[in-house]
Parts: C-alpha cells; sequence; structure tokens
C-alpha cells in the first residue's frame, strides 16, 4: 500500500492535464503535479516519491525531499505561528504542523527545535511533536555499554546534553566530558560510557577506555607529523590549553603520551614532547 509520511517507489499508470497518476502492487494511485514531472518520465516506469497531504487533505506525491519521514527525529525550524500552532519548514512546500498541546515549551517563530514525526491516529495528518520523551523509552535497553551509537542533541541543562540515542532511548553527556563545541540539534556519533541502575545511560563522544587512549594517541602523532616533529604541551600545560588543541582531557592526553613514550614513538623534554628518531636517524612516523 502507499505509505503516508515515506518515499514510496511508484509506477506511472498515465498522463492527465493536472499531472502523472502513479499506482502501487494494490491499486491504489496518487497524484504526481505537473511541477515534479520531469522530461524522462513515461508510463510503465516506476520512480520514488514523498507522499504526504495537501493543503485540502488529499494524498500527494511531491518529488521534493523532507529533511525528515514520518517516525523519525529532525531539528526544524519555525517558520509561522498561528493561533492553532506552529508550522515548521521541513524542505516541502506545505509546513509541517505542531499543534500547542504537542509543544513542550511554546515554539517562536524563527527558533529552531529537535521534533518527532508521526501521524496523528485521530486526523491520519502528519504532525511533529517536541514532547521527546514521549517517543523514546529506556525501560528495554537495545544498546550495550561501549558500543558506539547515533546520537542527536535536544535539550541542554545544567548537568549536560541531553541526547536522542539510536533515535529509541534516552541518555546524557555531562558537561565535564565534552571537549568540543555542541548545541541542541546536533547530530553526532557517541558511545555507550555506563548504563546505571534504573537504565539510565551515560554517554561520551570518545571512544571508552582503551580504545579511547588508542585514537588520542593517533591525534597527537598526526599532529606531530604535522608540526616538525615537536609538540610544546608538557606535564605542566592547562587542561584548558590541551582541550582547545585535542579535543581531550589532560588525563587521556598523559596516558596517551605515557604510551607513546613507552613505544619509543616520542621522547619527553621539559620544553615539550618530539618524535623519537628512529633506526635510520629519521622522525618516527606513524602508529
Amino acid at each position: 500500500m502507499i505509505r503516508l509520511g515515506k518515499t514510496n517507489t511508484l509506477t506511472i499508470l498515465r498522463q492527465t492535464p493536472p499531472g502523472m497518476y502513479l499506482g502501487d502492487d494494490e491499486n491504489e494511485v496518487v497524484l504526481l503535479p505537473n511541477k515534479f514531472i520531469e522530461p524522462e518520465f513515461e508510463v510503465g516506469q516506476q520512480i520514488d516519491v514523498f507522499i504526504y497531504r495537501d493543503s485540502e487533505d488529499r494524498l500527494i506525491a511531491t518529488r521534493l525531499k523532507p529533511f525528515a519521514e514520518v517516525n523519525h527525529f529532525a531539528y526544524l525550524n519555525v517558520s509561522e505561528v498561528s493561533k492553532v500552532g506552529a508550522f515548521l519548514d521541513w524542505g516541502l512546500e506545505k509546513d509541517l504542523f505542531v499543534p500547542f498541546k504537542e509543544q513542550k515549551q511554546k515554539m517562536i517563530e524563527g527558533h529552531s527545535y529537535v521534533v518527532y514525526i508521526y501521524i496523528d491516529e485521530l486526523t491520519e495528518r502528519i504532525v511533529g511533536s517536541s514532547k521527546i520523551n514521549k517517543f523514546i523509552s529506556n525501560e528495554v535497553l537495545q544498546v550495550e555499554q561501549g558500543e558506539e551509537v547515533d546520537l542527536l542533541v535536544y535539550n541542554e541543562t545544567d548537568l549536560g546534553y541531553t541526547c536522542v540515542i539510536n533515535e529509541m532511548h534516552k541518555g546524557l553527556i555531562y558537561h565535564n566530558d565534552v571537549f568540543t563545541d555542541l548545541a541542541v540539534g546536533d547530530q553526532t556519533k557517541g558511545y555507550i560510557k555506563l548504563i546505571r541502575e534504573g537504565n539510565l545511560i551515560d554517554l561520551s563522544l570518545q571512544n571508552i577506555g582503551f580504545k579511547h587512549v588508542l585514537s588520542s594517541t593517533e591525534k597527537i602523532l598526526e599532529y606531530l607529523n604535522a608540526h616538525e616533529g615537536y609538540l610544546e604541551l608538557t606535564d605542566k600545560s592547562s587542561p584548558d590549553l590541551i582541550e582547545r588543541r585535542f579535543d581531550m582531557s589532560k588525563s587521556t592526553y598523559k596516558k596517551s603520551i605515557g604510551i607513546l613514550y613507552r613505544q619509543r614513538k616520542v621522547t619527553l623534554h621539559e620544553d615539550g614532547v618530539r618524535l623519537a628518531p628512529n633506526k635510520e636517524g629519521e622522525e618516527a612516523k606513524g602508529v
């Protein structure tokens, strides 16, 4: 059947004055307006289209691609606020409607919010909601500690950044675990740092444990190779300076330097770190 709010592969059935009618294997049909018809389209050809409802609530096909489809999260900008709710730009001609009852806080025109896109059961319309917790759950976890996951930041609190994990769960990155710029709406890779009692999830943007240290050693070696084999940071350098240079904590930096030193890839000096000469008298390269 034709799936509302999704990309469908449909067959061109016939050409009419308002556009081409498309159909599926169950004899359902939908109109693709003339403005989306391309010269190479022919009857019998299969094409990909997105299905939504027009201003008169009729199913309609478009070749435009929304920023996100139904049953997914997205960070969208408010184009208008009316007496009934907010309208968000999601890449289509008709904006995404978010009724007031589905707004965690009153939306403001020109501001952006993380929303979940879904089909309202009563009206069968595509709508959005910024009440994110309604659409995620930690009751039954499908992630494990140390696992790499997809994150979407949807809120910032005094503790840190709350994220949607794999579009299923909720987790927190504490402020003191953030060593790079991060903001609501950012999508990034992360890691399950700890699963605590009650299935509360602590997140990290860095690999956990030894894997994290190994990736940090690679980052330090890349810097040394790009800067004539010299790095001016020492044990006495400030944590802020190390964080700005490498997006890592001072503790991780010291562990990484220790590994490189034991591998005889760097030498330590009062004024900084240098690549160690190899057997041919040249500086060491790579991990």
